[in-house]
């Protein structure tokens, strides 16, 4: 008898070590992960603004004079500055919630609320997962309201860029509260659902439920969401309208609208867009690059747009998009169940919302790596484009184009390539220029 109790004894400590070691092993790897992420960022920044003080190349010589250059030099300083501030005030939030067990302190101070709810157990969970991740996005846009107040009404005013006001501001905030708190709620009540009720599943599920959203989005985000935001009026008929229909006929293009968008009622930074993924496409110009280039460049920049059409880009890359959103959900889907995943955010035990949550600490070294190899298709893809728009006859006048949205929009012209390698979608100027000029 007496053995038999020593025998149980030591299988529950046994169990109870297993668990706590790896409760701590899980603990401090979210922790350094967390750190690292913050490191590299700073690592490469760093690296950038070394290599902006490089001599500018030929090619890019005429982008800048002495005092314009001087200036962009100051705005990428100081946005690099503002950066360490935000990023560091985003750390030390992050390990403070992580550390002292706030997840699990809000996920008990949420289930001590609904605990007379009389609902369904799958009900009252999912409302717990949805209420979870409302409340953390609202206390994640309170924190980042003030630096993005900074960040417009003070760099972006001393630097020219900025043409919103106080109460747009207030406004876009607003808007943009509500709209992520729909949209993200509506997301974790479908896939809190889809996990409850088959767990075995979810991954598959889940998987199918974002992909269809996220075509969705694609589809109607000109027609849904931009309108919240912006007024889009059709192009008046007129030389632009004329060439840029042109162009579209030339390269059996199947343009059905053109809209111009009120882009420079928040900044004078110009931007174009297509939307649509089947035969109707819609090209969206914002004001701001009307204004700032050429009829001429104004096409070559949608030359660019429809080589990307051409060589079927969007669907690549959504097909990328959708791999790596399988490899996401496969993986979350063994970490749901994780107890010590869970301990390690101080729960009292596994649930969606919480082992969520912490799953997104622990893809953080994958999620760099595949973002890494996303960028690196994404910069061939550019340069096929570019390739498009030099074979029918535009390439100078993109070159022209490019290097008037750079200089409005005081981009950095060298950046260190490490910067480039890890961060960037498209290749720097220098580089497209060359490849255009080859």
């Amino acid at each position: 008898m007496h053995f038999t109790q020593s025998y149980e004894f030591f299988c529950v400590s046994a169990k109870i070590s297993l668990i706590l070691h790896k409760f701590f092993v899980m603990y401090y790897l979210i922790l350094f992960f967390i750190v690292a992420e913050w490191l590299f960022s700073r690592v490469l920044s760093v690296l950038d603004i070394r290599a902006s003080r490089a001599v500018l190349p030929d090619e890019l010589s005429d982008i800048y004079d002495a005092e314009a250059y001087r200036k962009q030099q100051s705005y990428l300083r100081t946005n690099a500055n503002f950066g360490w501030l935000v990023t560091t005030v985003s750390l030390v939030v992050t390990l403070l919630f992580v550390a002292l067990g706030g997840i699990g302190w809000l996920d008990g101070l949420l289930r001590s609320w609904l605990t007379d709810l009389a609902w369904k157990d799958i009900y009252r969970e999912t409302l717990v997962s949805v209420l979870f991740f409302a409340l953390i996005s609202v206390c994640s846009t309170l924190i980042a309201i003030p630096f993005d107040y900074y960040d417009n009404f003070v760099i972006e005013q001393r630097f020219g860029f900025n043409k919103s006001t106080k109460g747009q501001f207030v406004k876009d905030s607003l808007t943009n509260l509500l709209l992520s708190l729909f949209l993200q709620s509506l997301i974790v009540c479908v896939l809190s659902l889809i996990y409850l009720s088959l767990p075995d599943y979810f991954w598959l599920l889940a998987f199918g439920a974002v992909t269809l959203f996220s075509l969705f989005m694609s589809e109607f985000y000109s027609l849904l969401i931009v309108p919240l935001f912006n007024k889009q009026t059709p192009l008046p008929v007129g030389e632009l309208r004329d060439s840029i229909e042109s162009f579209a006929r030339k390269v059996d293009f199947p343009l059905t609208e053109i809209y111009v968008l009120d882009a420079s009622k928040r900044s004078t930074k110009a931007n174009a867009y297509f939307t649509g993924l089947g035969r109707n496409k819609r090209v969206v110009l914002y004001d701001t690059l009307i204004e700032q280039l050429s009829t001429e460049e104004i096409v070559a920049v949608l030359a660019h747009e429809i080589g990307h059409y051409k060589h079927c880009h969007n669907w690549k890359m959504m097909a990328v998009s959708s791999a790596v959103q399988l490899l996401i959900f496969i993986l979350l889907g063994y970490s749901l169940s994780s107890e010590s995943l869970a301990f390690a955010a101080g729960a009292e035990m596994a649930s969606f919302h919480v082992n969520v949550y912490m799953f997104g600490f622990l893809y953080t070294p994958l999620n760099i790596v595949l973002q890494i190899v996303v960028n690196a298709l994404s910069r061939c893809h550019e340069y096929q484009a570019d390739a498009f728009a030099r074979d029918n006859g535009v390439g100078m006048d993109l070159i022209s184009g490019l290097k008037k949205i750079t200089a409005q929009a005081m981009s950095n012209l060298t950046p260190h390539p490490a910067r480039v390698f890890c961060d960037y979608s498209h290749p720097t100027l220098l580089q497209r220029i060359q490849k255009i000029n080859s």
